[in-house]
């Protein structure tokens, strides 16, 4: 099954359930997701790839996590709580993050095989994480990894 049609299937489960903050949430993902595919040229009726819909997920976590800040800053605590609480039904789509051992075991990897000796090959160790563990790494993290073990 699809993550597209996994996030249908929890959607009609979340109407059954008379969930609103989920159907909600997850009406405005496939709502997101049918825009950027008749954007796309591809039309409304193909199907978005798994790879494409994570980070599309991943742009939305990261846009609500900037809101809950600025709600937080504005004093506006129910709209920040309202975002925390669709930022954990988005974030149940996206595959487990890797560990600061993993990150740390990968990034060791791609530099021996990269063959980067200096902070000037972090570019290239960057892109080559980011393709191998694609969707489960943050590029804060891998940075802050790659640019310890390069210096």
């Amino acid at each position: 099954m699809s993550l597209t049609e996994r996030i249908r299937e929890d959607m009609k489960t979340a109407m059954k359930a008379k969930d609103k903050a989920r159907l909600g949430t997850l009406r405005m993902l496939l709502s997101d997701v049918k825009k950027k595919q008749i954007d796309s040229g591809a039309g409304a009726a193909a199907e978005m790839e798994d790879a494409d819909l994570i980070c599309m997920i991943q742009s939305a976590v990261k846009s609500r996590e900037d809101s809950v800040t600025a709600y937080r800053n504005g004093g506006r605590e129910d709209l920040a709580a309202k975002e925390e609480a669709e930022i954990m039904v988005l974030r149940a789509y996206l595959p487990q993050p890797l560990s600061e051992d993993e990150l740390t075991a990968l990034a060791k990897d791609v530099i021996a095989e990269s063959g980067a000796a200096s902070l000037r090959d972090m570019g290239r160790v960057m892109k080559e994480i980011q393709a191998k563990a694609a969707g489960r790494v943050d590029g804060k993290a891998a940075s802050e990894v790659v640019r310890r073990l390069l210096s």
